[in-house]
C-alpha cells in the first residue's frame, strides 16, 4: 500500500511506542476492588478496565452515593499508581525516537491517543514533546477510546483529516476505531494481538514493529 499521501499519524502508546502494561493483572485488581465494594460480578464482566470502574460506580450510586464516590476515586487512584509503577521500569522501544524524528523531517504531524494517565506516558518517555506534536492521555480528554471523539480530537489538534492520516496500534480497539473514522490502519505485533486478530479488526497493514513504518512512507 502506497502511503505517500499521509500527513498525520496517530499512535497508540503501550504496545506500540513502548512495552505494554500488564493489562490482565490491572483488570483483575480492579475487578477485585469492585467485588470488595459489593458489586456483583455480572455488572463488570466483559468490560474494559475504565468501563469496569464506571459500571461499578453507577451500580453503587443506586444505593449509596458516598460509597460510589469513594470507590470511583480509589479505583482511579489504583490504576494510575499501577501505570506509574510500570512506567518506572520501561522506556520507548528502540528506534522509536528515530522514527518520530524521521516523520517530523517529512512534515508529517504526529499524536498519541492513550487510555493511560498522562504522567505515566511522560515517565516512560520524558522527552516526548520533542518528538510528537500532541499527547492526548486519559486525563487530557473528556471522551477516550473506543469513543471516536478521542481520535477526532487528535485529528483536529493535528490539523489533518482521516483520508490523509494513519492510526497505528497493537490492539483490536485501535484498528476498529481507525476504520470507523476512515483512517488507514496499521497494526503492530509488539503488544496485545496477533496478525489475524488485527486484520479481522480492520488493519490495512500489519508490521512487526513500529520502526518498520518509516520504510513504508515515501518521502515527500
Amino acid at each position: 500500500m502506497n502511503l505517500s499521501h499521509i500527513r498525520g499519524v496517530v499512535f497508540d502508546f503501550d504496545g506500540t511506542l513502548a512495552p505494554n502494561l500488564d493489562l490482565p493483572e490491572m483488570r483483575r485488581q480492579v475487578i477485585e476492588l469492585s467485588a470488595r465494594a459489593g458489586v456483583p460480578g455480572d455488572v463488570v464482566e466483559d468490560l474494559f478496565i475504565i468501563e469496569i470502574i464506571e459500571a461499578a460506580t453507577a451500580w453503587l450510586a443506586r444505593c449509596n452515593t458516598s460509597q460510589a464516590t469513594a470507590f470511583h476515586q480509589q479505583a482511579h487512584d489504583h490504576i494510575s499508581n499501577f501505570e506509574l509503577e510500570a512506567a518506572s521500569r520501561v522506556e520507548p522501544f528502540p528506534e522509536v525516537r528515530q522514527l518520530l524524528s524521521q516523520l517530523r523531517d517529512r512534515h508529517i504531524r504526529t499524536a498519541v491517543v492513550t487510555r493511560n494517565c498522562e504522567q505515566a506516558v511522560r515517565n516512560t518517555f520524558p522527552d516526548i514533546d520533542g518528538y510528537l506534536d500532541l499527547v492526548l492521555a486519559r486525563d487530557n480528554v473528556e471522551h477516550y477510546k473506543p469513543d471516536p471523539r478521542h481520535l477526532i480530537q487528535a485529528l483536529a489538534g493535528l490539523g489533518t483529516d482521516p483520508a490523509t492520516s494513519l492510526m497505528i496500534g497493537d490492539g483490536r480497539m485501535d484498528m476498529q476505531l481507525g476504520q470507523q473514522l476512515g483512517l488507514t490502519c496499521v497494526g503492530v505485533l509488539t503488544g496485545s494481538h496477533q496478525e489475524d486478530v488485527l486484520i479481522a479488526a480492520g488493519a490495512d497493514i500489519v508490521l512487526e514493529h513500529v520502526r518498520d513504518l518509516g520504510r513504508r512512507l515515501v518521502p515527500c
